[in-house]
């Protein structure tokens, strides 16, 4: 049987993707890398340095401080959205139309700019006009995000969740909806309690969207820069300076490029371990509860 000839232009269609790819992502990260195994004197001439600038970012105290600090950051994240967002998929109305009402007003938070939210944030908690914190102090309450370190992430962390916590329950939602209503059926019948209809029908259906919701929300924090920026600019002090903040400091306040490619690449590394490793868990572990047990 002769076999049909393939019709290869169909590549010259895939040839614009491939030209914007090359220059907005190979080519600047062929740069940062080709800065961070040089330095230079100024009037763009080079010498090469090799690894110097990783040994010293990987030996460096102050990226030591901000990678801690970023890792809490998201473990606080993931800990706090997660279950949130299940529990309000969870709790959403029965009633197609309350159940717009609240799709809707759920992913207006998802619309705002970073930029916004965090400038929304900075007015909302400032003792002086701001709702939030003119409120906690006429109630007594020492709250200054610009003053307290403690403050500060509070401040952060509330902002994110407010936020994001959205995408996590319209995922989760997603989830549920995909439930055939023979698995309840199945399940009122045999008497199972509400734990157990979540623990054996709901969470299970829920897992591969919750994967999706997990690999974001990391994604996402371990690279957050706008809106705590403009809220505290890293501070007070370097108490919610994070790694992209230190990094636009590093590259833009004291214009150390070799020093800054080099934690850049160290930064784009580390997300992709981590995401990986996330993916590879979640992965797994689904796979072994779909095993049949004999």
């Amino acid at each position: 049987m002769q076999t049909r000839p393939v019709n290869q232009k169909a590549w010259f269609l895939v040839l614009p993707v491939v030209v914007l790819v090359a220059f907005s992502a190979i080519i600047p990260l062929m740069t940062v890398v080709n800065y961070s195994v040089q330095d230079t004197f100024g009037n763009n001439q080079f010498f090469w340095v090799g690894l110097e600038w990783f040994d010293d970012i990987i030996h460096s105290e102050r990226f030591h401080d901000a990678f801690l600090r970023q890792i809490l950051f998201s473990a606080l994240i993931l800990a706090i959205q997660v279950p949130l967002g299940i529990v309000v998929a969870l709790c959403m109305p029965k009633s197609r139309f309350w159940t717009a009402v609240v799709l809707v007003l759920m992913a207006l938070p998802l619309l705002i700019p970073w930029n916004v939210v965090g400038t929304i944030w900075q007015i909302f908690g400032r003792v002086d006009i701001g709702l939030l914190g003119k409120t906690l102090f006429s109630l007594g309450i020492d709250y200054n995000y610009t003053q307290d370190p403690i403050d500060a992430w509070v401040t952060v962390v509330v902002m994110d969740v407010w936020h994001w916590t959205s995408l996590v329950a319209l995922l989760c939602y997603a989830g549920l909806q995909s439930i055939p209503d023979a698995y309840y059926q199945a399940a009122r019948i045999d008497g199972a309690s509400r734990w157990a209809v979540f623990r054996h029908i709901q969470l299970p259906k829920m897992k591969r969207v919750l994967l999706i919701a997990v690999l974001l929300r990391f994604m996402d924090s371990f690279m957050i820069y706008t809106e705590p920026f403009v809220v505290t600019g890293g501070g007070p002090g370097n108490s919610t300076t994070f790694l992209s903040i230190d990094l636009v400091k590093m590259a833009i306040g004291q214009f150390d490029l070799g020093k800054a490619a080099a934690m850049s690449i160290i930064y784009f590394l580390t997300i992709l371990l981590l995401s990986w490793v996330f993916y590879t868990v979640m992965t797994s572990s689904d796979a072994s509860d779909r095993k049949p047990r004999g």
